[in-house]
């Protein structure tokens, strides 16, 4: 060999009180430099209470929701304009169906018009969009099949859940009655 092995791996730090001195310097700066940019982006002004900012309007404006929830039967109050009530039909229903246990639909009078508000507040959001292969409501060849198999199989499928459609479209508080309403009325759109 040629040389010494110190001269091969020399180090600037030679002593402990070195190596002490550049351990606490590796925490010491990053910290303070953490600490200036914090000083320097806030600029260390004095916050000044009476400021329009803090007023109660403009606190208020800040906190606001950014949005409602509107469940089926409620009327929503927006400022968007509307695109149009079939959008605010299915919003409501999906609305309806992410809510466990929803409400019983209130009784309309007329038959079709009850079968169509269940419809709406249980059945809408899987049968309007067609989500996890719900057939949608008025598409003749994706409901031919299931009408053939008859409408007892229909109102089995709806009362005890099929697939990803859980038991009475996820509102346990529908009659067996009006589950077959909602059924028929589908089927009555979909011929």
């Amino acid at each position: 060999m040629s040389g010494t092995e110190d001269d091969d791996h020399s180090s600037p730090i030679r002593t402990p009180k070195q190596l002490l001195t550049v351990v606490a310097a590796a925490f010491v700066f990053p910290v303070l430099i953490i600490w200036l940019l914090g000083k320097f982006i806030t600029g260390d002004a004095p916050i000044d209470p009476n400021s329009p900012a803090f007023s109660d309007e403009k606190v208020a404006e800040r906190l606001k929701p950014v949005g409602k929830l509107v469940l089926a039967g409620d009327s929503p109050q927006s400022d968007v304009p509307s695109e149009g009530a079939s959008d605010q039909a299915a919003a409501a229903a999906v609305a309806s169906a992410a809510a466990p246990g929803a409400a019983p639909v209130a009784d309309a009078g007329d038959p079709a018009e009850k079968a169509k508000a269940i419809y709406t507040a249980s059945c809408a959001a899987c049968h309007m969009t067609g989500a996890a292969g719900a057939p949608k409501m008025g598409d003749n060849a994706a409901w031919a099949p299931r009408i053939k198999a008859g409408s007892e199989t229909l109102y089995e499928s709806a009362i005890k859940g099929k697939n990803a459609m859980p038991p009475k479209g996820g509102n346990a508080s529908l009659s067996d009655a009006d589950v077959k309403a909602a059924v028929d009325y589908m089927v009555s759109q979909s011929k």
